[in-house]
């Protein structure tokens, strides 16, 4: 009787083996370790310190404020100076005012952008990129030249202290044209626009089935980005409005603590007012944006 002897199998080098358990976690999830922990609750504390430190500003009266070191804990005045901030700033309509301004801003620069962004990046027409430069080149312009021309244009129209001067030139934005063409350009691939074009469909029946279900991840971040900066925006609201007409929250805000010596807290109480909305449209779609961005990218 005869036996075969089986050679016992080599040992298992360390590199395979790292390799064969990076290969078992490649499909599981994966887990941060304690540092990335610690990392994103500092920048989360970092975040968040401004609006803690508003709201305990605007709980304190001015003395306290003007000490040192500042108060780090809230006071027992926040309420009342937030119902007095929002009596005395028109806060109500101004809120309704800013809604209503940054709400179409951002529906239009959106579905406009979208547009253009589309026609920039897969259409093929002449003088395609002396255009597509000369939409970049408006961004390069400060919009501190435009205030004077477009001053004189609004009072000429009749529209100071009314809403569509703060509205009209801000349904455009050059930022939003180059944003969605970028994003169009790897995202909608040509392939599925030929097919619509040999189905039959139309240029705007491709831009309603095609082009906005592929560009809608972008669409929320760039309505988003216009709505914030929309319901910020100062500088020209601020000259064709005023508080006792059609303010928005900037305009309301700054006429507030107004006097020989401002009101510190009561200002702060505003800009908190001012915010609130802000954090609670965020809240509300806040799940819905990331989402969208998520799938917009493991798409691409």
């Amino acid at each position: 009787m005869t036996t075969t002897l089986t050679k016992p199998p080599a040992p298992e080098d360390a590199p395979r083996r790292r390799l064969r358990s990076k290969a078992k976690q490649a499909g599981g999830q994966m887990h941060a370790g304690w540092i990335a922990y610690i990392i994103l609750a500092l920048f989360t504390l970092g975040s968040l310190f401004p609006l803690v430190w508003t709201a305990i500003a605007a709980s304190r009266d001015n003395n306290r404020l003007a000490q040192t070191p500042p108060p780090f804990w809230f006071g027992g005045e926040l309420l009342d100076k937030l119902e007095l901030a929002w009596d005395n700033a028109n806060m109500g309509e101004a809120v309704i005012n800013t809604t209503l301004v940054a709400g179409t801003s951002a529906i239009t620069i959106v579905f406009l952008s979208t547009i253009a962004g589309f026609a920039f990046a897969k259409l093929r027409f002449r003088g395609r990129g002396a255009l597509m430069l000369l939409v970049i080149g408006t961004m390069m312009v400060p919009p501190q030249l435009m205030i004077i021309p477009l001053y004189m244009m609004v009072a000429e129209l009749g529209w100071t202290d009314q809403l569509q001067a703060v509205i009209l030139p801000s349904l455009v934005n050059a930022f939003g044209v180059f944003f969605m063409r970028q994003y169009l350009i790897q995202a909608l691939p040509d392939e599925i626009i030929e097919a619509a074009r040999v189905d039959g469909a139309s240029s705007w029946r491709v831009i309603w089935h095609v082009v906005f279900p592929a560009a809608r991840p972008a669409m929320a971040v760039l309505g988003m980005l216009m709505f914030v900066q929309t319901w910020n925006d100062f500088l020209w609201p601020f000259l064709v409005l005023t508080q006792t007409g059609n303010p928005t929250v900037q305009v309301a805000v700054a006429g507030l603590g107004r006097g020989f010596t401002p009101d510190q807290s009561l200002i702060m109480a505003g800009a908190l007012l001012g915010t609130l909305p802000l954090l609670i449209v965020f809240a509300i779609f806040g799940k819905q944006i990331v989402g969208g961005i998520m799938q917009g990218a493991v798409k691409g």
